[in-house]
């Protein structure tokens, strides 16, 4: 991806909470590996059923002086945390016109323990958006060990814009309400055309219309997206598919225990959002839907 140095920062809509140094201990279930974690939880919507139980009050204090070295563009060169923040400032400003109503909201980066509204997360959760803080939480070591090292990614600055932008469409299925709806109908839902599936199918669609729209604001951090951009965006789709994810784990494909979609699912609905570059486009919930 290629920055726009002139473009100023808003580093207020970051947050970093560290290290919890609480005692609590986090509910993932003994032996679980990190393939597992990932097949319930990669871009998931609500860690609650691995996450510890512990008060969304005990949250972890944000560090706003720990982003105040990003303050334009041409930050980034100097500091590649600043595109983070790049990212952010990007999906926040397009949903910000796209969507009336839109709630401004803050990206926490962590290591280790992070104290949540959902519960106490550990890294080994992958990033995820909590509904009830409404805050997307992520440790960036993800990207380099998990994205790449385990699930074989070309990675990048484009697969790690898709994977927040992802985690930003749960935050607007959040507001709309579609969220609550899939919730209520159970968690535990499973399956190739489950409500789950198509919730998290409808995320990858808002991020490929935030894709296509990036660089269309000449105030935008983002200045260009090249071919090779978008060949990674949908690299790391395809890295986290259901089907994929369950041959490398178990070498066997199980659709009805989907949570997610195969990786020609993901594929499908990010290229939906990005050629189409409307949201209204991204309903995955309509009957004629395509969900295979």
């Amino acid at each position: 991806m290629q920055y726009n140095e002139n473009a100023r920062l808003d580093p207020s809509q970051m947050g970093s909470g560290g290290g919890s140094k609480r005692g609590g201990t986090m509910a993932i279930g003994g032996g679980v590996g990190i393939l597992a974690i990932i097949l319930a939880m990669v871009f998931g919507i609500n860690p609650s059923s691995i996450l510890g139980g512990t008060s969304g009050a005990e949250q972890a204090q944000t560090s706003t002086n720990e982003w105040a070295k990003c303050q334009t563009g041409a930050d980034i060169a100097a500091d590649r945390d600043c595109r983070f923040v790049a990212y952010t400032n990007s999906i926040q400003s397009y949903w910000q016109q796209a969507y009336p109503g839109y709630e401004v909201t803050q990206t926490k980066l962590f290591s280790g323990q992070q104290a949540t509204g959902c519960g106490t997360a550990t890294s080994a959760v992958g990033p995820f958006y909590c509904p009830v803080d409404k805050v997307v939480y992520l440790d960036p070591s993800f990207f380099d060990q998990m994205l790449e090292g385990q699930l074989g990614a070309a990675g990048g600055d484009a697969a790690e814009a898709y994977v927040i932008a992802h985690e930003y469409g749960h935050h607007i299925s959040n507001l709309t309400g579609v969220l609550s709806q899939v919730q209520s109908a159970g968690l535990s839902q499973a399956g190739a055309k489950s409500g789950q599936v198509r919730l998290e199918l409808q995320a990858d669609c808002y991020a490929g219309a935030w894709l296509a729209n990036s660089t269309k604001d000449p105030n935008s951090p983002i200045k260009a997206i090249t071919q090779d951009d978008l060949s990674r965006a949908v690299d790391a789709a395809l890295a986290v598919g259901d089907d994929r994810i369950q041959m490398a784990s178990t070498g066997t494909v199980s659709p009805e225990s989907w949570t997610h979609g195969s990786s020609q699912m993901r594929k499908y609905w990010l290229a939906q959002g990005f050629n189409s570059g409307d949201p209204s486009k991204c309903n995955t919930f309509a009957a004629d839907a395509k969900l295979s």
